[in-house]
Formats: C-alpha cells, sequence, structure tokens
C-alpha cells in the first residue's frame, strides 16, 4: 500500500468525510511521539503525587514521623487517654487490643457500657503502660500499636517488625489536642478530631473568660491532693496548676516548680488553703480529711470545703473530659459566679457530645 501524501486528503461532501481505506500502514511521526510519552511521564507523576497525599502522615510525642497508607483498621492501644479518644472517634471497633488496667478499677463500669467485647472480657490484653508482651502484639497483626512513648524498647522491637508505633507523652493540653487530632488523621476520622477538640476547646473557654476578671488576690487557695497520699500534690507547671488557674483559684504551691510534690504538714499548715480538691479515692472520702486532727486547724477544713472528683473516667485530666474537671472545680472555688452550673447536666451534655451518644445507667 501507499503511504498517503497530501493531496490524498480526504475531501468533504455535504456534513460526511471520505475516509481512506484502514488498510494503510500507520506514518512515524517524531512529534506526536515526544507528545505522547509526554503525556504518559505527567499521568505517572500525577499518579504518584495523589498517592503520596492519600498516605495518613503524623509526628508522634517522640518527633517520630508515622506513615499509613490507608486508615489503620487493626489498633492495640495500650493508653487509656488514647483509648477514650479513639471511642469518641467512633472508631471503637478497629480495636483489637487494651491494656490490663481497662478490665480493673473504675474506668472498666464505663467501657463496658460503651463496648460489649469489653464487658464480656474478649478484647485481648498484650501489655500495659509498663509491659508490653511482643509476641502477644505481633499475634493481633496490628496496623497500629500506640503506646507511651518512654517505652523505647518496646517501641524499637515492634518497629524493627514493621509496626508503626505512635509514641505518647502529655505534659498538658495542647498534648490532648494534638494527640487527639493525630488520631483523627491516623483513623481518618479527622473531621470528627476536630469537632471533639472545638468543642473542649469552647467550653473551657466559657470558663476562662468568666474568671478572667478575677484578680490573684481574690482567688481562693486551693490543695490539690492525690489519691496516693494526703501530702501528694501538684504545684506550679503542672497540669493540676493549669486546672486550678483556669477554674479561678490560685494554688497554694504555685510558686514551687514540680508536676508531683510530696509535702509535708508544716507546709501544708502554712499555706492554709481556702478549699482541698481531692482525686478521687476508692479508699478516702472528704469525710475522711476533716475528721482528721492533724487538718482540723486549716481553713479548707473548718470551713467544710473539702471536695472529691467523681470518677477517674469522668474528670481524667488527659483526655478531653478535663473539661468537666474545670468546671467541677470552677462551681467548688467560685459557688457564686457558676451558681447557674448543674454539673449533673454538664456531664450528660459533655459524654453525648465527646462519644456522640448517650451513655444508658451512667
Amino acid at each position: 500500500m501507499k503511504i498517503l501524501h497530501s493531496h490524498h486528503i480526504p475531501k468533504k461532501h455535504g456534513h460526511t468525510d471520505v475516509l481512506p481505506s484502514c488498510n494503510c500502514r500507520a506514518v512515524y511521526c517524531p512529534a506526536l511521539f515526544a507528545f505522547c510519552y509526554l503525556a504518559i511521564v505527567v499521568v505517572l507523576l500525577c499518579t504518584a503525587v495523589a498517592s503520596d497525599a492519600a498516605q495518613l502522615s503524623v509526628t508522634d510525642f517522640r518527633g517520630k514521623h508515622i506513615t499509613l497508607q490507608k486508615p489503620a483498621k487493626r489498633i492495640v492501644c495500650l493508653i487509656e487517654s488514647a483509648l477514650s479518644g479513639l471511642y469518641m472517634l467512633g472508631v471503637e471497633q478497629q480495636v483489637v487490643g487494651v491494656s490490663a488496667n481497662i478490665y480493673n478499677g473504675s474506668v472498666n463500669t464505663w467501657y463496658a457500657v460503651l463496648d460489649d467485647r469489653i464487658r464480656q472480657k474478649q478484647l485481648p490484653v498484650p501489655g500495659n503502660w509498663d509491659f508490653v508482651s511482643l509476641e502477644s502484639v505481633v499475634a493481633l497483626k496490628p496496623d497500629l500499636v500506640i503506646i507511651w512513648s518512654q517505652q523505647s524498647e518496646s517501641i524499637a522491637a515492634l518497629e524493627s517488625r514493621g509496626i508503626p508505633v505512635y509514641g505518647v507523652l502529655l505534659t498538658g493540653w495542647e498534648d490532648v489536642y494534638k494527640e487527639m487530632r493525630d488520631l483523627g488523621v491516623l483513623t481518618g476520622r479527622e473531621k470528627r478530631a476536630s469537632e471533639v477538640v472545638d468543642y473542649t476547646q469552647a467550653e473551657v473557654g466559657h470558663i476562662a473568660r468568666r474568671v478572667a476578671n478575677i484578680p490573684t488576690t481574690k482567688r481562693p487557695g486551693v490543695y490539690y491532693m492525690w489519691a496516693q497520699g494526703n501530702l501528694e500534690t501538684s504545684c506550679g507547671g503542672s497540669t493540676v496548676n493549669d486546672l486550678i488557674t483556669l477554674a479561678g483559684g490560685r494554688n497554694v504551691c504555685g510558686s514551687i516548680k514540680s508536676e508531683h510534690l510530696v509535702a509535708n504538714m508544716e507546709k501544708v499548715l502554712g499555706w492554709n488553703p481556702d478549699l482541698i480538691v481531692m482525686w478521687y479515692n476508692e479508699r478516702k472520702n472528704p469525710g475522711d480529711v476533716i475528721a482528721d486532727p492533724q487538718w482540723q486547724s486549716i481553713r479548707a477544713v473548718k470551713n467544710r470545703r473539702v471536695h472529691e472528683f467523681p470518677e477517674h473516667f469522668l474528670c481524667d485530666l488527659w483526655t478531653l473530659k478535663f473539661q468537666f474537671a474545670v468546671k467541677t472545680v470552677a462551681k467548688w472555688a467560685n459557688p457564686e459566679l457558676f451558681r447557674d452550673v448543674d454539673l449533673k447536666k454538664e456531664k450528660q451534655t459533655m459524654l453525648f457530645k465527646l462519644y456522640g451518644r448517650k451513655i444508658q445507667g451512667m
């Protein structure tokens, strides 16, 4: 057959082109070949860029970049604060392993209501905040493990097996917000993470604005008592100090920089707090402190202003539920200013907003 020349170009007849016979050999055109090659390269580059954009990437509290190709579907979570966050995100069914303490203490009652697998003790417990069974974790075939960043040996062992690990270290509420947003990315629930973080920030902001004009000299002195012992407290630079300040109080040991301090009775007597706030204690209640002869000369005890937080689950200072702790202390510290705050209603609203459902029976 012949190669077509310009005089063989089909002529138009009316609205119909007369096409040449298909019995012809294609003409090699360098320009056309170059164009097609370039088009293929562009398509491949765009595909690669789209693939990178689809990756889920965050930086954990170790400064380590964690990248997943798709949202995590099998998560081993050995930190209760992060586990609470996963339930807030609505991805609890992706959790295949939890820490041992979820089956112990007061938090178990709450998680048993949130998840039948926990109520029936079906979720495996391959470790805790201080121990990890490497074999048990690997057997669960996780695509993400969440543990404390200080568990460096366990992290190294897991990462050497190609298992992504998100390390956590919470030192303040900005860290709580970061953890929540990161979990949102890693589970494909960024929008939900933003919703619950924004809600918490707004609630805390309401309290902060109410107490903003209370001068330091007018703020009640607050002594915080940990469950480990009456003389164990938190001072300046701590999360507890932030809690007291945000609630309109003044930490009596705020001038001392210490996340955890074991004080002596002489110091406490000298501080003479107006209010004592107890962390939830299964073995002790405010009446025990009020009846203790060593504490009876303290102003808070004389005026019976000794209060205990409700269960750990509700006032966890390392989850978005810390907002309830702030509201509670605000009402204890400045009862007149927060007379309109109904803590029972605040609790119900918070749980619904954070977990997206009513928690029946709680």
